[in-house]
C-alpha cells in the first residue's frame, strides 16, 4: 500500500470506502435479514408519522428504497449501506478538520473494521444507519462553527452570513438525525458541554444560531410528537421504559454491568476496543490542552457511560450497539493516534502496523466465513459444532436467525392458504411474526397474540381478521399458544412442522390451524389485540 500523506489521505479514503461500498452490497444482497430487520419490514410497507419504538426516517428510506430496487434483501437495505458510506466520508472530513486528513484516513479504517460499524450498522436495515449519517453531518457542520482551525472568534464572523447558514445546517442536520433515532439527544447535550465547559465557546450561549437551529429540529420532529400524542407517548413511554427500573424493585446487578462492558468490547472488537477507550481517557485528560480533544470527549463520553450505568439496574440485554455514536467520535483522536504511531521509527510503529494488520485479517476473514456459513451453512457440516452451538442453550445454530426462512412461503403455498383471502397469519411472539411477514412479503394480514406486539400492533386492525381462520407459527411456544391464542379461536389443531433449511434440516417452526378468530368470552386486556378488539387503542389506560 503506498504510504499515507497529508496530500493523498482523501483519495485514498475515497477507494476505501468505493471498495466496501462494493462488497457491503453483496453482502446486503446475499445474506438473510436478522430478526430486527424482518421484524422493522412492515414499517416500510406501512408508512406513517413515526413508529412504535424507532422514529420513521429509516422506514422512509426503506420504502423509497424497495421502490427502486424491488422487494428483496438489497432493496430495503440499500439505503443502510450507502448512508455508511457517507458516514465514512464525513468523519474523515471531521478528523481531517479537528486534526490531520492523515488521521481522518485511519478514523475511517478503524471503523470499517469494528464489527458493529462494519456489518450490523453498515449492512443492517436499522435506524442506526441513518443517525450515524446525520450524526456526523450535524458534527462537520459545528466543528465549521466553533473548533476547525480557520474557525473566527470576531463579532463580525459571528453574525456573518456564513455563520447563521452553518446554524441552519446544524438545526437541519440535527432534525433529520431526531427523525433517526432518539440518540440524538446525546448530541445535543454533548455540544452543549462542550460549549459551556469552554470559556471561548460560551459566546454561543448568548448567540441566536443554536437556538434557531434547536427550534429548526423540533419542527422537523413534529411528525414523531404528534404520532405520539395519537397514541399516548407510546413510543417515548416504551424507550424511556427500558432504562428503569422493573417491576418498581431497584437492585444493583453487578453481572449486567460487567455484560454489557464485555459486550461493547466484542462488538466493538477487544483489540480496537481496548485503544479506543484509552482515546477516552485521553481526551480527557487533554481537553483543556486543544479544543479538538475536548469536542471528541464530550461527544463521545455521554452515549457510553448512560447506556452502561443504567444497566447497573435495568437489563438491557444484548443492545450493546447503543453506545456506538459514542466511539464513533472516539476514532477521530484514535485516527490521529495511529497516525503519530506511524510517523515515528520506533517500536511502536512497528506494533502499530501488526496491530492494523492483524484486524484487517481477523475482520475480512471474519466477515467471509460468517456470511458463507450463513448463506450455506456450511460450518455445520464441515466445522467444529461446538463453535456455533457454544452459546445456545437449545443446541442451535444462532446465525440460522440470519436466514430468510422461505420455506414458510412454500408451505404455504402448498396448503392454499397464500392465495385464501380468509387466512391470516402471525405468532405468540413479535420476532418470530417479523420473520414470517418478511418471508411471505407482507402478502398475509398479521397479529401479534402476546402482551409485547410492539411496533405490529399499528400494521393490522385486527377487527377485519374478525370470522377469518389464522395459521399461528411457534418456536417451542405451545404453552403462548394455550395461553394466548387459544382464547380467540373456536379451536386449534396442530399440522406437521416447518422446516427450515439450510445445510440440511436445522430448525423446525410447529404450525396450528385456528378456526373463527372472535372476541374471547373472557376480558384479555393484557392484550393489545384484545384491547384493538374492543375499540381501545392498544397501548395506554
Amino acid at each position: 500500500m503506498k504510504k499515507i500523506t497529508e496530500s493523498n489521505a482523501a483519495r485514498a479514503t475515497v477507494i476505501l470506502i468505493f471498495i466496501t461500498f462494493i462488497l457491503r452490497c453483496f453482502i446486503a444482497g446475499y445474506t438473510g435479514l436478522g430478526n430486527g430487520e424482518s421484524y422493522y419490514f412492515r414499517g416500510a410497507l406501512h408508512l406513517d408519522l413515526s413508529y412504535f419504538d424507532q422514529p420513521p426516517l429509516f422506514f422512509w428510506l426503506g420504502a423509497i428504497s424497495i421502490k427502486i430496487f424491488g422487494l428483496n434483501n438489497f432493496g430495503i437495505r440499500f439505503a443502510s449501506v450507502l448512508l455508511f458510506a457517507g458516514t465514512s466520508w464525513f468523519l474523515f472530513l471531521v478528523t481531517k478538520r479537528l486534526f490531520t486528513a492523515k488521521a481522518g484516513f485511519w478514523a475511517v479504517v478503524v471503523m470499517n473494521l469494528s464489527a458493529v460499524f462494519t456489518i450490523a450498522i453498515a449492512c443492517w436495515y436499522q435506524p442506526d444507519a441513518p443517525l450515524m449519517f446525520f450524526w456526523m453531518v450535524a458534527t462537520y457542520f459545528i466543528i465549521e462553527l466553533m473548533v476547525s482551525p480557520d474557525a473566527e472568534n470576531s463579532e463580525a464572523t459571528r453574525y456573518s452570513r456564513r455563520t447563521w447558514l452553518l446554524w441552519i445546517a446544524v438545526g437541519i442536520s440535527m432534525g433529520l438525525a431526531t427523525l433517526s433515532k432518539y440518540h440524538v439527544l446525546f448530541l445535543f447535550a454533548g455540544v452543549f458541554m462542550f460549549i459551556a465547559t469552554n470559556k471561548n465557546q460560551r459566546h454561543w450561549l448568548r448567540h441566536p444560531g443554536p437556538y434557531i437551529a434547536v427550534l429548526i429540529t423540533i419542527v422537523m420532529a413534529l411528525p414523531i410528537l404528534w404520532w405520539n400524542y395519537q397514541n399516548n407517548w407510546v413510543s417515548f413511554v416504551f424507550q424511556g421504559s427500558r432504562a428503569g427500573v422493573k417491576n418498581d424493585h431497584f437492585q444493583l446487578h453487578p453481572d449486567w454491568f460487567l455484560r454489557s462492558i464485555l459486550g461493547q468490547s466484542f462488538w466493538l472488537l477487544p483489540w480496537i476496543w481496548f485503544p479506543t477507550i484509552r482515546q477516552l481517557f485521553k481526551s480527557f485528560k487533554l481537553r483543556a490542552q486543544l479544543l479538538a480533544y475536548s469536542f471528541s470527549f464530550w461527544m463521545a463520553i455521554l452515549p457510553i457511560v448512560f447506556f452502561t450505568i443504567v444497566t447497573l439496574w435495568s437489563d438491557l440485554q444484548y443492545h450493546f450497539h447503543w453506545q456506538a455514536p459514542g466511539y464513533m467520535m472516539l476514532f477521530v483522536p484514535l485516527g490521529f493516534a495511529i497516525d503519530k504511531a506511524l510517523s515515528t521509527d520506533d517500536k511502536n510503529k512497528r506494533l502499530t502496523r501488526r496491530w492494523l494488520n492483524f484486524s484487517v485479517c481477523f475482520t475480512v476473514i471474519t466477515i467471509t466465513v460468517l456470511s458463507l456459513h450463513m448463506v450455506t451453512g456450511f460450518w455445520t457440516a464441515y466445522g467444529p459444532k461446538w463453535v456455533v452451538h457454544r452459546f445456545h442453550g437449545d443446541n442451535l445454530d444462532p446465525t440460522i436467525q440470519g436466514v430468510d426462512y422461505t420455506d414458510i412461503k412454500t408451505r404455504f403455498e402448498k396448503e392454499g392458504w397464500m392465495n385464501n383471502p380468509n387466512i391470516f397469519t402471525g405468532s405468540t411472539r413479535w420476532w418470530l411474526t417479523g420473520k414470517i411477514d418478511w418471508a411471505l412479503k407482507g402478502k398475509k394480514d398479521i397479529v401479534v397474540l402476546d402482551p409485547d406486539p410492539r411496533n405490529l400492533a399499528f400494521v393490522v386492525d385486527p377487527k377485519k381478521l374478525l370470522g377469518k381462520d389464522g395459521i399461528m407459527l411457534g418456536d417451542q411456544h405451545q404453552i403462548y399458544i394455550d395461553a394466548h391464542a387459544r382464547p380467540f379461536f373456536d379451536s386449534i389443531k396442530q399440522l406437521p412442522d416447518i422446516e427450515i433449511i439450510r445445510n440440511g434440516v436445522e430448525y423446525r417452526l410447529q404450525v396450528y390451524y385456528c378456526t373463527n378468530f372472535h372476541l374471547p368470552a373472557k376480558p384479555r386486556m393484557d392484550l393489545p389485540v384484545y384491547r384493538q378488539l374492543i375499540g381501545l387503542p392498544p397501548f395506554g389506560k
